[in-house]
């Protein structure tokens, strides 16, 4: 369940846009910007699981959802502390990239992490 102030439905719009401007900088972007915050709203598994092995699969459980958690919701201001450490992310390997020569490839993350920036802008609040 997403709460009201969710920023992927605003990333998701920004990706749809950039999907049919062929941006590939803005798509490949906004697509770690959303399964990052997917995936910090994950739940580390549980090692106290008590429900019976599956014989087929390792560390497979038996039973319908007997594997299942309920993910964690991020409140607004998690949301845009995960998509800024993405930005900070981007403009860190960009710097390394510069160091090595790889201009082009820095400019490129330079360009995402602005597309990003933008995002959290668009949202309202601080960036």
């Amino acid at each position: 369940m997403q709460s009201d102030d969710d920023l992927r439905p605003l990333l998701r719009r920004h990706l749809s846009a950039a999907v049919q401007d062929r941006d590939r900088i803005a798509v490949a972007a906004l697509r770690e910007a959303i399964a990052a915050l997917d995936n910090a709203e994950a739940i580390p598994p549980d090692g106290d699981l008590k429900a019976e092995a599956g014989e087929y699969v390792a560390g497979g459980v038996v039973g319908v959802g007997a594997a299942e958690a309920e993910r964690r919701i991020l409140d607004a201001d998690s949301q845009r502390a995960v998509v800024r450490a993405e930005i900070e992310a981007r403009l860190a390997a960009a710097v390394t990239y510069d160091e090595h020569g790889q201009s082009t490839r820095s400019a490129d993350l330079r360009l995402g992490a602005e597309v990003l920036l933008a995002a959290l802008d668009a949202m309202g609040g601080e960036p």
